[in-house]
């Protein structure tokens, strides 16, 4: 079920940061750091299960099965990643059905031409706005509760300019979309225009080394967004930790140098305390 808290925050104007989660071992550590929401994203989901880039190669099945996963293991409201719904009308509102059966709280949906690439690389193409509408509009008509927010995203900036990203963006809004995501802006002042033009709630995408600058979340909050997404914060993350600790180990046949999390702390983040609880009370009797 979708968490109400979304919604609320939204409403009473207060700022949502949400850190990227791509796999069960980052959403339990972003879990427990009382974030008011967590980003399954598409990029780290496709990069960490399959080993390849975020270029429309995963299927709606890998995405689900993972975004459920991490639902259920987890308390924190979940904003997931769906592409472009994954193919035409039916296969969107297949798509809303399974992410709100699956307990996610806000689903995003892109205006790409299929096969999407990630919207902060080269080479994307949009669909005409109409298509995208008619998304939006299956998406808002099949969900069973409005706590289910429907973030619909433009990647129109890169390809067909500032203006027409905004025109689509007001364009969503009017056809029902709960929150507007204007990919890619490339300067403060696109930033503020968007949010200037377009009277809806927002979502900003902090990518290191993207296109839009890095903006702490009260600069967001002052330039008029809603939520800002961290999506690749962890992954990125993670790549730099295990090149440390892997480049350690080959360098000095060892591992006493890395800089590593404790193995005790470490199990019970993953359950190991449950475990050993259940081990005592049978062993016990």
């Amino acid at each position: 079920m979708a968490d109400p808290k979304l919604r609320r925050m939204i409403a009473a104007g207060e700022f949502i940061a949400a850190p990227g989660v791509f796999d069960m071992i980052s959403a339990l550590v972003a879990d427990g750091m009382g974030f008011d929401a967590l980003y399954v994203t598409g990029y780290g989901v496709s990069a960490s299960h399959l080993g390849l880039p975020d270029a429309g190669l995963m299927t709606f099945t890998d995405m689900e099965s993972r975004v459920r996963r991490i639902v259920e293991g987890t308390s924190t409201p979940v904003i997931a990643d769906a592409d472009t719904g994954y193919g035409g009308l039916l296969n969107v509102r297949h798509t809303v059905r399974a992410y709100e059966a699956a307990g996610v709280t806000a689903i995003q949906i892109e205006d790409q031409e299929y096969p999407k690439k990630c919207g902060h690389t080269p080479g994307k193409r949009v669909v005409p706005l109409e298509d995208m509408l008619a998304k939006i509009r299956v998406a808002v008509d099949t969900r069973r509760s409005e706590d289910f927010l429907v973030i619909a995203r433009t990647d129109s900036r890169a390809v067909l300019g500032l203006d027409e990203a905004i025109r689509r963006g007001e364009a969503f809004r009017a056809a029902g979309a709960d929150v507007v995501f204007v990919e890619a802006p490339e300067s403060e002042a696109e930033m503020r225009a968007v949010t200037e033009a377009i009277d809806a709630p927002h979502m900003a995408n902090m990518v290191p080394g993207g296109k839009t600058p890095i903006l702490s979340s009260d600069r967001l909050k002052a330039l008029g967004f809603a939520i800002g997404i961290h999506p690749a914060l962890g992954f990125l993350a993670v790549g730099a930790a295990l090149k440390s600790a892997y480049g350690a180990l080959k360098e000095t046949g060892t591992s006493e140098s890395a800089a590593l999390e404790d193995f005790g702390a470490f199990s019970r983040l993953v359950g190991f305390q449950d475990v050993w609880d259940f081990d005592r009370k049978w062993a016990e009797g």
